[in-house]
């Protein structure tokens, strides 16, 4: 299926570590944090994981984004999926989020400017919101190598008003490009 326009479809949040998060008109990107009101914002890991691992890591995940394509799949598997349904901040179309480097710029809207850092790695609590979600999320590539689905992570390295209807400018790093590993 060829992709459409690149551009953000939704945008959502959460000031508390729920698995969803809440869809809003307007997203507040800061430099260096991730997204303003999230649980998730800050230089140093937010999340409960890898919180649990040491609380002074790297922040790698500010803001998790997902395409809107992979909602239309799940949505035609069975899946009651949606804009923030599944934890992310930003739900895009027309970018195939999944092949880009490590290191690409999305650039959203007039301003934001966010970094791919890798890929998101599903958890349980895919399950725990709808039985067989996670296996959804999985899959396997032509040499059997795991294939994670779940969207991907981005560090802010500029901040701006992000909403539905705003462009995406794609901006691949320089050759030679890393595959995305989980962050």
């Amino acid at each position: 299926m060829p992709f459409a326009k690149p551009m953000v479809i939704a945008t959502s949040l959460c000031s508390e570590h729920k698995f969803s998060k809440q869809t809003v008109d307007v997203l507040e990107l800061i430099a260096g944090q991730g997204i303003k009101g999230d649980a998730h914002c800050g230089v140093t890991v937010k999340h409960r994981s890898r919180v649990a691992k040491g609380h002074s890591m790297p922040n790698l995940r500010q803001v998790h984004l997902i395409h809107s394509e992979l909602h239309a799949e799940l949505f035609a598997a069975g899946f009651k999926v949606g804009p923030g349904v599944m934890g992310e901040n930003i739900t895009t179309q027309g970018v195939d989020l999944l092949k880009l480097p490590v290191g690409t710029i999305l650039r959203l809207g007039e301003e934001a400017v966010i970094w791919i850092t890798g890929l998101r790695n599903p958890c349980k609590q895919l399950d725990d919101y709808q039985q067989g979600l996670t296996q959804a999320v999985l899959d396997r590539d032509d040499n059997n190598n795991l294939v994670r689905k779940a969207g991907v992570m981005a560090l802010v390295l500029e901040g701006g008003i992000v909403q539905a209807g705003d462009r995406i400018i794609v901006e691949l790093p320089p050759l030679p490009h890393r595959p995305l590993e989980k962050v």
